[in-house]
């Protein structure tokens, strides 16, 4: 493998680790919040409770979260040097706002709301994580930002050499890069992913707790019962939001959009892909099961309407880009990979969708924390949201290739020239292995905490002393 091969897969890896805590970091510091609203409003002391289990398995993927993002900017710097010449000037904005207004916020209102129970008054706590909360999906949102200039370009001026060449390209329009129309739809797609990540985590270890009939039953009956709601919401929403980003992706990367359904010829009205099998070159259809006219409806909200194919997108973007890359260049992204991380993110989606229907059902019908057959299922389906969430990515990702800067910038003009082979494959391996343990540890503390239950959480947090001796000093 080349160095830009392993670059690539490098990133793929530093992120796909990263992107496993922020989802729930995103979703579980609201569902703390409100937690804490509830013993505010009502003063009931189980909800105080909750604030603190949950908090506690919420602070150790936050930790993780931020660990594991550091390096990602490194990246930018090591084996990317070419792309953060090339745009820096745009990309570099909204990553630094980020960093000194988000992230400070949330990780400075974390240690207040972390060490200020019993200092602070009840109000002042409670703002506490309410700001962790906002901090920590404002700090998503400018990172959104910046990615989706990746996907759409937008507010930006060319800046050419001698020879009327790309050079590089620089921020013209501030207000423009901030409200991409692709963040639009991208922002809440991921904000709803992490309240249903965050409802789906509690849910499952909630259930665990219920089945082992633990001395903490109304505790985690609560839990069960908050989570599936938020997790109802969440999933509708992720589904909504990801009906109008799939409509945006037609009109602004339709390429992404028929690799997604293994469409290689243009189609009015277009069928949606049940299975669709490809040659290996990925050039042309080898067998498929489509329902007519479906991806037309999803595309337009209507039964007819073109979606275009792969072959005469490849073809069209030859006859565009011919000047820079030559007649010949080759505009296909990886379809299969695109074509089977759609087919998971909603095939895990809808079954997410179906569980929290019937947890719904059974909140109604008071059964919730009987259903002992339902129970069993929920602690395997917290793998549901990660599915979702990385197959996500990856197709995000891989969708835009082999552009780095969507129309601007391929990927092998973004690689920096001096990094050597050996040099990112000594990376790639000592990064995968620390992320590898970190993922472990926080397997384990997880689980460890999990398992405990919410006295060992409340007696840790203060110390060893209980919570009574704790405020009252």
């Amino acid at each position: 493998m080349e160095a830009l091969d392993l670059a690539r897969l490098q990133f793929a890896i530093t992120t796909t680790y990263h992107f496993f805590f922020v989802p729930l970091t995103l979703g579980l510091s609201i569902l703390v919040a409100i937690m804490q609203t509830i013993w505010y409003r009502t003063g009931n002391p189980v909800y105080r409770q909750m604030a603190r289990f949950w908090g506690k398995l919420f602070v150790i993927n936050f930790a993780m979260g931020v660990v594991t993002g550091i390096v990602q900017e490194f990246q930018f710097g090591m084996n990317w040097s070419e792309y953060s010449r090339f745009m820096g000037d745009i990309f570099g904005a909204p990553l630094a706002i980020e960093a000194l207004l988000a992230f400070y916020l949330e990780s400075t209102f974390i240690a207040v709301w972390l060490f200020g129970e019993g200092r602070l008054s009840k109000g002042m706590h409670l703002a506490a994580i309410w700001l962790v909360a906002i901090g920590s999906n404002i700090s998503a949102l400018w990172i959104l930002i910046a990615n989706s200039f990746m996907q759409q370009p937008v507010g930006y001026r060319e800046v050419l050499d001698a020879n009327g060449a790309l050079l590089k390209v620089e921020m013209d329009n501030f207000l423009d890069v901030v409200t991409n129309p692709n963040v639009l739809v991208q922002f809440p797609h991921v904000f709803a992913s992490g309240i249903t990540t965050a409802a789906f985590f509690v849910l499952g270890i909630s259930a665990w707790h219920l089945l082992r009939k633990t001395e903490h039953h109304d505790f985690f009956a609560r839990s069960a019962r908050m989570a599936t709601v938020y997790g109802l919401i969440g999933v509708v929403l992720v589904i909504l939001v990801g009906h109008l980003q799939a409509q945006h992706m037609v009109e602004t990367q339709p390429m992404k959009m028929a690799a997604a359904e293994g469409l290689f010829e243009t189609e009015d009205p277009a069928s949606f892909s049940l299975l669709t099998i490809g040659d290996w070159e990925q050039r042309e259809e080898v067998f498929s099961i489509r329902i007519p006219r479906l991806l037309s409806l999803l595309a337009y909200n209507r039964l007819d309407g073109e979606v275009k194919g792969i072959n005469d997108l490849q073809a069209e973007y030859q006859a565009q880009y011919a000047d820079r890359y030559g007649p010949d260049a080759n505009y296909r992204p990886p379809i299969a990979a695109i074509y089977w991380s759609f087919r998971a993110m909603v095939g895990a989606g809808f079954t997410m969708l179906l569980l929290a229907a019937i947890g719904f059902y059974l909140i109604l019908r008071d059964r919730l924390t009987s259903a002992s057959r339902f129970l069993k299922v929920l602690p395997f389906a917290i793998a549901l949201p990660y599915i979702a969430n990385t197959a996500g990515w990856l197709m995000t990702e891989l969708g835009r290739q082999p552009w780095i800067v969507f129309g601007l910038q391929r990927t092998e003009e973004a690689v920096s020239p001096n990094v050597t082979t050996e040099m990112v494959a000594f990376s790639l391996i000592a990064f995968t292995l620390v992320y590898g343990v970190l993922m472990v540890a926080d397997v384990y503390l997880l689980a460890k905490f999990s398992r405990r239950g919410p006295a060992v959480a409340d007696e840790e947090a203060f110390g060893g002393a209980t919570p009574a001796a704790a405020t009252a000093r």
